[in-house]
């Protein structure tokens, strides 16, 4: 990636990385850390650029610099078997852009029920760890339906024989798109567009040809819907598995499609059910890491913000893992608990020490053991870390 002579790409990187870290909106508020000595020492320096320097760092960057860092960063994350899951959820989402000037298309939000003028953006999230695997963000119309197919090429790229489940909603892509997937031995799970013929054929199907089924989800209502499992030709795409399934919650059914043809409807109406995780990550980066706060006072590159918002939150999933009892925990919970907090840092030549108040979750942090794993930061001359607990009236003094 580019840099500077006095500023080098890592170092760019850091600052803008560290504002998405603790919650800020966007990068417009940047100038609200000029001077902020903790912030210029995260990023090697002694405070962080300018936002006009930071705008301008983002617009020199290419499409294929991003995608470069972004597989980089994602072959480190599969080297420490984050992404175990054998189902990838994907999801479509439109960042909203708020200013009266700028050139992008009008795309459906379904958090507002309309379309927006935003940038389309494309997530792939591992679904055990919620871990998003691959962003792209600023995707036009005509290429909306393709991108499943990018997707799939990239993380091929990665893993090599692809061996996970796709799971989707009928919109993200074609029929055509469908066949090409089921060509490449590519599993996946959708549902079919349902139409008024489509629920009169399935009220039509005779009572003794439906089975009740057990999901397994703790917190699902309906728990024991009905089902009627078949085979179908879709026209664009071939024959195919469809499961039907009533008596749900809703009043009219839903028309799960895959190309899988030997697991158990229980099995793949759970894998779909799960699709919420994606929807939840998709909120945590609206409301923590501010990714819909696409206004007009800086310019910023989306897709390179979006990738910096898939980082930060795999990051603050590796802090989570280390503290027990907050391993599914979200990114604004940890950050609350565990580093919206006062402390006293002292840096010298050989190390950085952290000094923190004894707080109710201080025994959580201290348990975690983190200066055990630290290893000397490169970039702040080989300094290692290292942690201090102490009363705020005697040992603590910020």
């Amino acid at each position: 990636m580019p840099g500077s002579s006095d500023i080098t790409a890592f170092q760019y990187v850091m600052a803008m990385l560290v504002l998405k870290l603790v919650g800020k909106e966007r990068l417009s508020q940047i100038n609200d850390f000029n001077f902020d000595k903790g912030f210029g020492l995260f990023a090697g320096l002694n405070v962080l650029p300018k936002s006009t320097a930071i705008s301008t760092y983002s617009y020199r960057l290419e499409q294929k610099d991003i995608m470069r860092f972004m597989k980089y960063f994602v072959k480190a994350q599969n080297k420490q078997k984050i992404y175990g899951s054998g189902t990838i959820n994907l999801d479509f989402h439109t960042i909203q852009h708020y200013g009266e000037e700028a050139i992008l298309e009008e795309h459906w939000s379904g958090s507002r029920g309309k379309r927006v003028k935003g940038a389309l953006t494309f997530i792939a999230q591992d679904c055990d760890s919620r871990c998003q695997i691959y962003v792209n963000a600023d995707i036009h119309k005509k290429d909306a339906d393709n991108e499943i197919l990018s997707f799939v090429k990239f993380w091929q790229s990665i893993r090599g024989k692809f061996r996970q489940t796709l799971v989707f909603d009928s919109k993200l892509t074609t029929y055509e798109n469908l066949r090409a997937l089921d060509a490449d031995s590519v599993k996946f799970i959708t549902l079919r567009r349902r139409g008024k013929s489509l629920v009169k054929e399935a009220n039509a199907i005779p009572s003794d040809e439906w089975q009740r089924i057990r999901i397994d989800s703790p917190k699902r209502k309906f728990a024991n819907p009905l089902v009627h499992d078949s085979r179908i030709e879709l026209k664009g795409y071939g024959v195919i598995r469809q499961i039907i399934m009533m008596d749900h919650g809703r009043e009219e059914p839903a028309f799960f499609i895959t190309n899988d043809f030997k697991n158990s409807a229980e099995t793949i109406i759970g894998q779909y059910a799960r699709r919420w995780n994606v929807e939840n990550t998709i909120d945590e980066a609206i409301h923590f890491f501010h990714l819909n706060a696409l206004s007009s006072p800086i310019l910023i590159k989306i897709h390179f913000d979006v990738v910096l918002t898939m980082i930060s939150d795999t990051l603050y999933y590796h802090l989570a893992q280390m503290l027990r009892g907050f391993e599914t925990c979200e990114a604004r919970k940890i950050f609350r608990h565990f580093i919206d907090m006062p402390a006293k840092i002292t840096v010298t030549k050989e190390e950085i020490l952290v000094k923190y108040p004894l707080r109710a979750h201080s025994p959580v942090l201290r348990s975690a053991g983190l200066d055990k794993w630290t290893t000397p930061i490169s970039w702040l001359g080989n300094r290692k870390l290292r942690f201090q607990w102490g009363d705020k009236g005697k040992e603590f003094n910020p």
